[in-house]
């Protein structure tokens, strides 16, 4: 259930070449997110997830992704995400509990968010060569001890 490679939405430009000008337009079109998540207790499960983004008028975005975890039925996950200042990002995601909130830290972008349960799920973002393809990591905490991780990518069609 938890977002491990689908939160991806902000890559930037490969490291030394700067930022994307509007990196909510790299989740405009397709994106595949496809990685492995690992609860506490649990056997480590693979993940996927096909999105679809659109840039709204007001130039926030709206991604729908149909997620499918291994051994569970698919679902759709929906994020809006707009921009509130230079290198910082917020808005929602239908799984979260809350606001989730996004920030440029060097050429790699921190998500931060919570889930029922008491979750707080923080996800890394590194982009690789090409600035097509993402690498995500995600730390899944409750009561500030690590119950979940997960790896994988995120790429762009």
């Amino acid at each position: 259930m938890l977002p491990a490679a689908a939160a991806a939405f902000f890559l930037s430009a490969p490291t030394g070449a700067g930022p994307l000008v509007h990196p909510l337009n790299f989740f405009e079109g397709r994106t595949e997110s496809s990685g492995t998540v690992k609860l506490f207790m649990r056997n480590p499960y693979r993940t996927r997830s096909i999105g679809r983004g659109h840039i709204e008028s007001d130039g926030s975005l709206t991604l729908v992704q149909q997620v499918q975890d291994e051994g569970k039925p698919p679902r759709e996950r929906l994020w809006r995400i707009r921009q509130i200042g230079s290198g910082h990002f917020a808005g929602t995601m239908s799984e979260a509990s809350g606001p989730v909130t996004i920030d440029r830290v060097g050429d790699r972008y921190r998500f931060r968010f919570k889930m029922k349960g008491h979750l707080s799920v923080e996800q890394w973002l590194a982009p690789l060569a090409g600035g097509m393809t993402a690498r995500n990591s995600m730390t899944v905490r409750k009561f500030g001890m690590t119950v979940g991780t997960g790896d994988g990518t995120v790429r762009k069609f």
